[in-house]
């Protein structure tokens, strides 16, 4: 179906207001970037969701990787994003500072691969992200093993994301769930939440495939019971990648995991499994448990749940920007603040 077509159907919604969460930050930044928000009616309200790896790791999860830099001594190996994240004292931009060395890596490979050639070294991957990015690090864990590399290890921070899904369904009437989560994990989980009476529908990342699941949501609701679409079929198989899926239940399991703003969701985190421990920074360094302490002034946890714009936050565009953000929300690409600075606030 043409844009033309699929925005006509969105706009004939005459129902109440209908909110609907991009849970993905890619989603969020290309609904602003394609010009997405502004041909919606007034009674339908995108809201930005939880979807951000970055965004959610906890305060605890940076000072972690700043001890193990600090004070254990390890090589930190992390994706760009996370360097200027707020710890509770500093970010790992911070500890370079200081003299932790912290490098950037583009894959948990690439961590791997450092550690084979530096055999001197304690190297230290942050493993941080969803279902997309989780198969990744157990198989950078499964070439150590194969290589017999003993100085690498993983800071987990893997997250899954159908508990959260749950947790804010009370905030939210249809979920526009991410096409890249699906297209790992199947639709089986998403299947079973309307069920359970939470709507969804995947989406792509074009803007014809965005309108075509803003339209069938439209459609869906209409009909006034719990469903689900799969809006992205050339992407997303019900089946999911078994491939995928078997690495990620070979080398982890699930564990009741702190998000940053939301708080411990039951079962929404991965960790090695015991038979990995040699894997497992945590155990590998004894790392003692550790809080973390929040920035009492920055409102991320209400923008993740959907509970704020982030221009509601009043550190938004002032005290907090790209060049100097407060929140975890304004440092990563995919985060819901930086889409709002970038691209005009409440456009």
């Amino acid at each position: 179906m043409k844009n033309e077509e699929l925005i006509d159907i969105i706009k004939s919604y005459d129902g109440p207001k209908l909110r609907i969460m991009e849970v993905c930050g890619t989603h969020t930044h290309e609904i602003f970037r394609l010009g997405i928000r502004q041909v919606l009616p007034d009674n339908i309200e995108l809201i930005s969701g939880p979807g951000c790896p970055v965004c959610v790791t906890p305060v605890a999860f940076i000072d972690e990787a700043i001890m193990l830099a600090l004070e254990k001594g390890c090589t930190v190996c992390t994706f760009g994003d996370l360097i200027r994240v707020p710890g509770s004292e500093m970010s790992l931009a911070g500890a370079r500072a200081q003299g932790g060395k912290i490098d950037i890596v583009y894959s948990p490979m690439d961590a791997e691969s450092y550690a084979a050639a530096h055999r001197d070294e304690q190297v230290v991957f942050l493993s941080v992200g969803f279902e997309t990015t989780t198969p990744a690090s157990c198989i950078a864990v499964s070439m150590a093993e194969k290589d017999g590399i003993d100085n690498f290890s993983l800071l987990t921070a893997n997250k899954t994301m159908p508990k959260a899904y749950e947790m804010l369904k009370d905030y939210v009437d249809v979920y526009l769930y991410p096409g890249h989560v699906n297209a790992i994990m199947g639709n089986s989980e998403c299947i079973e939440l309307a069920k359970r009476g939470v709507s969804g529908v995947v989406s792509g990342f074009t803007a014809n495939e965005i309108l075509s699941a803003l339209a069938a949501a439209v459609i869906k609701v209409r009909e006034g019971k719990p469903f689900f679409v799969n809006a992205y079929p050339r992407v997303v198989t019900d089946e999911g990648s078994p491939a995928a899926k078997s690495i990620m239940n070979k080398y982890m399991e699930a564990y009741d995991c702190e998000w940053r703003g939301l708080g411990i969701i039951p079962g929404s985190g991965r960790r090695l499994k015991d038979e990995y421990a040699a894997y497992d920074a945590r155990k590998k360094y004894a790392l003692p448990k550790i809080s973390g302490k929040v920035n009492k002034a920055c409102r991320c946890g209400e923008v993740l749940q959907g509970l704020i714009k982030p221009s509601d936050c009043p550190c938004f565009g002032t005290a907090c920007v790209p060049t100097h953000p407060v929140g975890a929300c304004m440092v990563s690409g995919e985060g819901a603040c930086s889409a709002y600075y970038q691209y005009g606030g409440e456009l």
